[in-house]
């Protein structure tokens, strides 16, 4: 079986958007991407004479193959409002770390550190949570995370939330 190529034809109305948008106002530059994309892949009866392949585009503007066939399957798809703005992230990653891990990577971090160190360093702290068997793998980062939002939330209780104060 064949990959889908997608055939972009966008209406004047549609063109000249596109155009208006490309030349002024403030876009972010992935939203003025988007739309030199399907401007220079449009094959309707408003196009130019040229007609570029996903290649020549790529080329030109710098990005893949494989974005340009997202931005017009999206556009085929779903229409130019959506081919225009960014896919919003639908992936969700399960927490490994609940408020009794929390405590514990806190407690760690705050005793005394290992012989021959003068604090803990963040892999040391992955690595003591996994010894001490409280969860199976945790990386450095996670640690660091944990330990950011702590440092956060004392930052707050000592100076007061900053948003609600009176001068």
């Amino acid at each position: 079986m064949g990959k889908i190529l997608y055939k972009v034809t966008l209406t004047n109305e549609e063109r000249v958007l596109l155009t208006s948008l490309t030349k002024n106002g403030k876009h972010s530059s992935r939203k003025l991407i988007h739309a030199l994309i399907l401007l220079n892949a449009d094959r309707g009866a408003f196009s130019d004479a040229h007609k570029r392949t996903n290649r020549e585009i790529s080329e030109f503007l710098g990005v893949g193959e494989s974005m340009i066939e997202r931005i017009k399957k999206r556009f085929v798809e779903n229409g130019i409002e959506c081919a225009l703005e960014d896919k919003p992230a639908d992936r969700e990653y399960p927490r490994k770390v609940d408020g009794d891990l929390e405590a514990r990577i806190i407690a760690i971090s705050c005793s005394d550190a290992p012989e021959g160190f003068s604090r803990w360093s963040l892999r040391m702290l992955a690595d003591k949570i996994v010894e001490l068997n409280y969860i199976d793998t945790i990386s450095h980062e996670t640690i660091r995370q944990v330990l950011k939002k702590r440092i956060k939330a004392v930052e707050e209780k000592r100076l007061g939330h900053t948003s609600f104060t009176k001068r």
